[in-house]
């Protein structure tokens, strides 16, 4: 994890000791709740039916599932910004304007931890770093993690190329090693 992510205690609490770890960044100069808002609403065909393969294996590893996530599209100044404020299956953990946006989504074998950081930049122009951090509940939690990795990097690339097209702009998001 970079200098400026160490930093932060926002972050640290929880990326310190997550079994798994990403982060991916991207610059550019939307606001962090217009990035947001187009980042989770994104679910194309494509995600659902990966959805829909989950919920044929998840009964394998001896889990439960939840039923079908559907896309949910907000306007920037809707994005819920209070902790235990829900959006989709993620629960809001901490949130600060122009700053992050953490969310939670809890399972019975691991809990997962998306969150979107800003860092200032130039002007109008700032970098975020979209992180996902996973921490292990029992034997299944890594079992199924594995499982659903390569498809995480694609899902995740493809929301942030998502949120940064219904924005109109072109920067292309980067590898960011944890």
């Amino acid at each position: 994890m970079n200098a400026y992510l160490q930093s932060l205690a926002e972050v640290t609490q929880f990326t310190d000791h997550a079994d798994a770890l990403d982060i991916k960044r991207v610059e550019t100069d939307i606001p962090l709740r217009e990035f947001a808002v187009g980042f989770l609403g994104y679910q194309p065909a494509w995600i659902t039916f990966l959805y829909r393969v989950r919920q044929a294996i998840v009964p394998l590893l001896g889990l439960k599932h939840e039923g079908m996530p559907h896309a949910t599209t907000l306007s920037p100044n809707e994005l819920p910004m209070q902790a235990g404020e829900h959006f989709g299956f993620f629960k809001v953990a901490s949130a600060e304007e122009d700053h992050h946006w953490f969310a939670s989504a809890d399972d019975d074998h691991l809990t997962a931890y998306l969150g979107i950081v800003q860092e200032p930049l130039s002007g109008n122009h700032h970098r975020f770093y979209i992180v996902t951090a996973v921490h292990y509940r029992n034997w299944a939690g890594p079992g199924y993690y594995n499982l659903i990795r390569p498809f995480h990097h694609l899902v995740v690339y493809s929301m942030i190329r998502a949120a940064l097209r219904g924005a109109n702009h072109k920067q292309e998001p980067v590898q960011a090693k944890a």
